[in-house]
């Protein structure tokens, strides 16, 4: 893969759609895959965190990954997941998605075990560089995720010492300040895609930060228009971008969900607590709404509240108000009324925790 393709554009963090048995819907995946690449996507990344990959076996994530490259056909590029809270778990899943065909690796800081950036880099990164030679790798920061995070500088190092390498970085930091040093230390030559779906066109217009695309969660709901948006900023068209950011705004804002809730203990306190439902579980919920996938995620995620699954039927009501083309494309693919779906209160109820 030549370092320009990882240089912009949108990137689908494609869901796993699973059987009502928790096997891998295999077939609802091909369909998602070919969904994206006719509405204009950059690439896929499989078996990333919207496709639930701490939850694969290792097999059905060789698999996942397998499925995806021969699907897309070379039509689009590949950025296989292949991070792990081990350097050998890593390694050899990065061996074996290279010898499939993916055409890049998305590695994401080595999450629970708490490494320094030093170690990140070091024995994480770059052993991976090392042994696993070729292709491209993009760091992915999370720490709302890993509990650690591969610092700005040693971004820059490893970047520095081979941008073909290391060409990107998925930034879900969520600190604008952070991406500003990326930026200013790594220099013009490193991608910055957002890994946060609410932030893109925001660090995409930062000046100090220079974003160039995101590898999105929403885009499997509305991969054209969020490559539409993405295209219109790249361009100079601000008023399109705007736009188009505007009216898809209510799902940017659903990649989580939280509930306010009451718990009655067993001694009879009344509790006030706060449900938390996170990425994939309210994307799973709407595609399945629309009639996309079915609903199922693996332990420990699972159903929402009623409440939380009004939000996430709000949001996708709001997009279909605001422009009613940007749902559209789902109907074509997956052979659906998404308007009537949207209006049936038995569906959204069904997807609810009872």
């Amino acid at each position: 893969m030549s370092q320009s393709i990882l240089s912009s554009g949108l990137w689908t963090a494609i869901a796993t759609p699973f059987l009502e048995n928790g096997d891998v819907d295999y077939d609802a995946l091909r369909k998602l895959i070919e969904f994206q690449i006719e509405e204009g996507i950059t690439g896929i990344v499989p078996c990333g965190t919207t496709g639930e990959s701490p939850t694969l076996s290792k097999p059905e994530h060789l698999e996942v990954i397998d499925l995806t490259v021969k699907t897309a056909e070379g039509r689009v590029p590949i950025l296989a997941g292949a991070g792990s809270n081990c350097t050998a778990s890593a390694l050899k899943t990065a061996t074996e998605a290279r010898a499939l065909g993916a055409d890049a690796l998305l590695i994401v800081d080595c999450y629970y075990n708490g490494p320094s950036s030093l170690e990140l880099r070091r024995d994480y990164y770059e052993a991976i560089l090392a042994q696993v030679p070729e292709l491209p790798i993009v760091p992915y920061v999370i720490p709302g995720r890993s509990g650690c995070a591969l610092s700005a500088a040693d971004l820059a190092i490893l970047h520095q010492n081979n941008p073909k390498r290391v060409p990107a970085v998925k930034q879900a930091t969520g600190d604008l300040d952070r991406m500003r040093a990326d930026r200013r230390l790594a220099g013009d030559s490193l991608a910055i895609l957002s890994g946060d779906d609410e932030l893109t066109l925001t660090i995409m217009q930062d000046e100090t930060i220079r974003c160039t695309g995101g590898i999105s969660v929403m885009s499997n709901l509305v991969p054209g228009g969020l490559s539409r948006m993405i295209d219109a900023q790249l361009n100079g068209n601000a008023t399109e971008a705007n736009r188009l950011a505007t009216a898809i705004s209510p799902l940017l804002q659903c990649v989580g969900i939280k509930d306010e809730v009451s718990r009655t203990l067993p001694d009879g306190q009344v509790v006030t607590t706060v449900d938390g439902y996170r990425n994939p579980v309210p994307l799973k919920v709407m595609m399945a709404g629309l009639g996309m996938i079915g609903a199922t995620t693996r332990a420990p995620l699972g159903p929402m509240s009623h409440a939380a699954v009004q939000k996430a039927r709000h949001a996708l009501t709001a997009v279909h108000a605001a422009d009613d083309t940007l749902l559209r494309p789902i109907d074509n693919a997956f052979d659906v009324d998404t308007a009537e779906r949207l209006a049936d209160d038995s569906i959204w109820s069904a997807l609810a925790s009872h």
